[in-house]
């Protein structure tokens, strides 16, 4: 797998609270959602290959 890309990220406190609440209640870091979250708008939007795309729409329905 490539290396990451790092960057800076300004969010609201009280967006970030919301964050980790859910990224604690499905298990994962907070730059873990962050990911899973902007990766299925992706997805969904059919910015990403199809490929992954079709990955991420089959883990949606489990």
């Amino acid at each position: 797998m490539p290396p990451k890309k790092s960057f800076l990220l300004r969010i609201d406190p009280k967006l970030y609270e919301v964050l980790e609440k859910w990224s604690a209640d499905e298990f994962r870091s907070v730059n873990a959602q962050i990911e899973y979250i902007l990766r299925n708008a992706a997805g969904k939007a059919g910015r990403l290959p199809k490929k992954e795309t079709a990955q991420i729409l089959n883990e949606d329905k489990k």
